[in-house]
C-alpha cells in the first residue's frame, strides 16, 4: 500500500519560515496504522512529488523501505518497485489526493482518497475516508484493509 504525503499523510498545509518550507505535521494514529499494516505483512510505502527532510525522518522511523520523493512519474516509481519486488499492480494500493496520484490509482487494483481530494480523484478512488487527511484518513483506510484481510483469512464476508 502506497502513499501521497501532502493532502494525504499531512492536512495540506505548507509552513514556511525565511528559509523555506520547515515543518510538516503528521498525525500518531496515522503512523500507528502504518505500523500495523506492515506487521500484518503488506508492504508500505510513499510515493511523493516533493522532497522533504521530514518525510525522510517520517519514513525512517517508521521503518518505510520504500520512501521516494521528488517524483515526477509515480506511477514509473511504483512499476520500478513492483519489478524488484516482483509484485503484480493489482496487488497494490494507493492513496492520493491530486492529479499526479490518478495514473497510480487507475494502475493498482486497490484506490483510496480523503474527502479534500479533487473530484477526478475522488471518483477515481474505490474507497474515501471519513476522517480528514493528516488527522486520522490513513489510519482509517489501514484498518479497512487489515478489516478487509482477516476477513479474507477467514473465508468470511
Amino acid at each position: 500500500m502506497f502513499f501521497d504525503v501532502d493532502g494525504v499523510m499531512t492536512d495540506g498545509g505548507l509552513f514556511y519560515d525565511g528559509n523555506g518550507e520547515a515543518l510538516k505535521r503528521f498525525h500518531v494514529l496515522d503512523g500507528h496504522g502504518l505500523k500495523m499494516l506492515q506487521e500484518a505483512g503488506v508492504l508500505v510505502g510513499i510515493l511523493s512529488g516533493r522532497n522533504h527532510p521530514a518525510v525522510v525522518a517520517r519514513g525512517k522511523e517508521l521503518g518505510l523501505t520504500e520512501v521516494h520523493l521528488g517524483l515526477q512519474d509515480k506511477l514509473s516509481q511504483l512499476q520500478d518497485i513492483c519489478q524488484r519486488r516482483s509484485l503484480a499492480l493489482q496487488a497494490c494500493g494507493h492513496m492520493g489526493d491530486d492529479l499526479p496520484d490518478l495514473p497510480v490509482m487507475q494502475a493498482v487494483g486497490f484506490s483510496a482518497s480523503v474527502p479534500t481530494a479533487i473530484s477526478e480523484v475522488r471518483r477515481q478512488a474505490m474507497w474515501t475516508a471519513q476522517w480528514p487527511a493528516g488527522a486520522g484518513a490513513v489510519r482509517e483506510v489501514c484498518d479497512f484493509i487489515l478489516k478487509c484481510k482477516s476477513h479474507a483469512q477467514n473465508g468470511t464476508h
